[in-house]
Order: C-alpha cells, then sequence, then structure tokens
C-alpha cells in the first residue's frame, strides 16, 4: 500500500512537472507574456505560472487573478438555457420565432426563425455565419489604431443581433457546424424576453449562485475593468494596415494578419459588449474549474438538461478547434484521438485573453489555464492535456 500511494505521488509530480514544461514554452515559444495553470484533482490542487503579469513592471502571475474568460461565457449561456427549460420556462427544440418574431426573417435576411431553433444557436448548427467577421464589427478593430479609437465602444442588443444577421446563411438549420457569436446573441435575447429579467441576472440566478462561483459575473455594457488581482492583457490580434475587413473570410484571415514580431498592444481596458451573451464572463482559475466540473458531471443540471448538453455534432469544415465535437456551448474532444478517453471542456479567447477549463467527465480531475493575451496556437491548448491526462489529442 505505501509503495502504491508513493507511485501515486511519482506520477503526479511528473506531470505537474511536465506541465509546468509546458507554460515555459508558451513564454520563451510561443511569445505569451504570462500564463497561469490550476489544476484540482483528487489529490488537491497545484498552482503554476511562467512569464509576467505586466510586461512594464515584470509583476509575476499569480493565483486568484480576475480574468475575461472570452467564449467560455457561451457555456453560461447553454447552461442559463438549460435551467431555465428545467423551470418549464421554455424548451430548447423551440423555434426562434416563439420568442424573436420577425429577427430571423427569410425574405429579409435569408434566415428562417420557424426552423432556427434554440438547440440549433446553442450547437452552432443554425447556419449562422461567423459573427466576428461582420464587417460592423470588424472595421473598428481591424488595425491598431481602429482598436484604440472603438476599444471603448459599446453595443445594444439590437445593434448585435442586426449583425448576427448581417451576412447571408452558411447552411440549413442543423446541416452544419459554424461557429458563430449571433447564434449566442439570439440566445441571450430569448433568455431576456423569457424571464422578463436580464441577461446577466439571469446567468447569475441559475448558474454563478448555485455554484457559489465568488470571483465570477457578467461584465456589464460600459464595464471596462477587472477587479484586483488581474493581469495585464496583451493583443497583436490586428490587421496589416490598409486591410480591407469586408474582405476576410474564414479561409484567408490568417494571411491579413499583422507581421509577427511587432510589440503587443496593451489592452487591458476595453468595452466587451461586443460579446455580450456569446462571451463577456469574468472569473478565474478556481471558480472555471468548479464550473467546468459541474458541467462535465451534471451537478447542476438535471439529468435530461445535462444529456442535451452533451449531444455533441462534429465541428469538421467549422473553422474551430480540431479533434472536437461540440455540444451545447462546450466541447468534448474526439475520442477517437484519445484513444477512448473522455474529455470535456470550455474555452474562449478575445483580446488580450485566452482561457480554457478541461477535465475528466466526472468532475474530479481538471485543469484551468489561462494567457494574458489572446490564442497564438493550438499546440499549448493541446500540450497541457497532454502532460495532464497523458492523452496526445494534437497528434
Amino acid at each position: 500500500m505505501l509503495k502504491a500511494a508513493a507511485d501515486i505521488v511519482v506520477g503526479m509530480n511528473m506531470r505537474r512537472e511536465k506541465l509546468q514544461r509546458v507554460l515555459d514554452r508558451a513564454v520563451t515559444e510561443v511569445g505569451v507574456p504570462g500564463i497561469v495553470a490550476e489544476v484540482r484533482d483528487t489529490n488537491g490542487s497545484w498552482f503554476g505560472s511562467a512569464g509576467v503579469a505586466d510586461l512594464e513592471t515584470g509583476a509575476p502571475r499569480r493565483p486568484g487573478e480576475s480574468v475575461h474568460t472570452g467564449s467560455c461565457g457561451k457555456a453560461f449561456t447553454a447552461a442559463t438555457m438549460l435551467a431555465l427549460e428545467a423551470e418549464g420556462r421554455l424548451s430548447i427544440e423551440d423555434p426562434v420565432n416563439r420568442w424573436l418574431p420577425g429577427v430571423l426573417d427569410p425574405a429579409v435576411n435569408g434566415y428562417d426563425g420557424d426552423k432556427i431553433t434554440i438547440r440549433h444557436l446553442l450547437s452552432n448548427t443554425g447556419g449562422l455565419f461567423a459573427t466576428g467577421l461582420a464587417p460592423e464589427l470588424t472595421h473598428r478593430y481591424a488595425t491598431r489604431a481602429g482598436f484604440i479609437r472603438h476599444r471603448f465602444d459599446t453595443f445594444t442588443t439590437g445593434e448585435l443581433l442586426k449583425a448576427a444577421v448581417s451576412q447571408p446563411p452558411v447552411g440549413a438549420p442543423g446541416e452544419r457546424f459554424e461557429y458563430s457569436n449571433g447564434g449566442f446573441f439570439l440566445a441571450g435575447a430569448i433568455i431576456e424576453k423569457a424571464t422578463g429579467s436580464t441577461y446577466a441576472k439571469e446567468v447569475e440566478r441559475t448558474v454563478i449562485r448555485p455554484l457559489g462561483l465568488a470571483g465570477t459575473y457578467v461584465r456589464l455594457t460600459g464595464d471596462t475593468s477587472l477587479p484586483d488581482p488581474s493581469p495585464k492583457g496583451y493583443s497583436n490580434l490586428f490587421f496589416k494596415d490598409g486591410a480591407d475587413p469586408a474582405a476576410v473570410t474564414p479561409e484567408n484571415w490568417e494571411s491579413m494578419m499583422e507581421e509577427p514580431g511587432l510589440p503587443p498592444l496593451d489592452v487591458t481596458e476595453l468595452d466587451s459588449s461586443s460579446g455580450w451573451s456569446a462571451g463577456s464572463v469574468i472569473s478565474n482559475t478556481a471558480d472555471m474549474i468548479r464550473f467546468a466540473g459541474a458541467m462535465a458531471s451534471g451537478t447542476l443540471l438535471p439529468p435530461a438538461q445535462h444529456r442535451a448538453m452533451w449531444t455533441t455534432v462534429s465541428t469538421e469544415g467549422g473553422y474551430w478547434m480540431p479533434h472536437a465535437r461540440y455540444g451545447l456551448g462546450l466541447f468534448e474532444f474526439d475520442q477517437a484521438v484519445t484513444g477512448g478517453r473522455p474529455l470535456r471542456g470550455v474555452g474562449g479567447s478575445l483580446w488580450g485573453s485566452w482561457f480554457f477549463a478541461i477535465g475528466t467527465p466526472d468532475g474530479e480531475h481538471t485543469i484551468a489555464v489561462h494567457t494574458n493575451t489572446e490564442w497564438r496556437s493550438w499546440d499549448v491548448l493541446f500540450q497541457a492535456v497532454e502532460a495532464e491526462f497523458g492523452v496526445s489529442v494534437g497528434a
């Protein structure tokens, strides 16, 4: 028995050492300013970091930092919607027109609100185009100069819904996966219509308070800062000067980005209302471990809603993370790649922030990672998963 316990400790230490090397490489090889990882399993918790929270002062990253979780907010939206279904307020099989009549009109914008359901919205299968490429959004932030001018712009729900349908459909409802903020904007508007409350209050009521996420909240329009402690955020997520945002497509966007080697821009202060119900949740690694564990294991939602959340679709061809299937606001790795080992998680990126939390379906073993710059490479995520879970996802 003593030898078995010793072997567990040795194995755990080896995983942590390997994970720390992943964090170090993220800084030295990928160019991340600072990165943190927190792990929780049956043996307790571990925290590691590399790089800095502030490039000017050299202050280190530390536990408990408040960070923007980007599109992890989609999972909060999906969980809220499923909680409302469990309360009998709505059904995820409801067509959009039941709650938002006229917003999706095939004669006006090509989208049929009688055929697109809430489930379609939450699984990115409604045929909506990639909203992040809408010219009315991208032109404001396409270049460094544009970002500086527009970083504090605010967006109303009406403006976001208009952007969501400003380009033609990419497919019929249920036909294919296409990662789209617009579907979650519609979902947020439905939450407000069905409850008579605000999106932020419903997320707090149905998800944040029940899970005891003391450091988590939906950032409201006009709130441009983060609670202490928090790292500074840095971005290189800009197009080259002179690039036409209207010409950007999912196929050519990488070729239009700034040349590598330019210094990052401090984007710590910004208004994130352009993300709203598709991604405007502030949290920390400890809270997100608890949230991801509850979503993976089903401790928050009733069985029927939990099964719906994890009824997944292929993401192939949807310009999203490889080797993954998408549920309702969350993902799981394709078990054909993981050797049959299921791993579930949430993830999101925006200017100055990239966050992911991944764990086992029982919620007993979860890792949360944050970088204070946007997504740079899937290798950081895949290497962290391999280090912690022994699964070669990116192979």
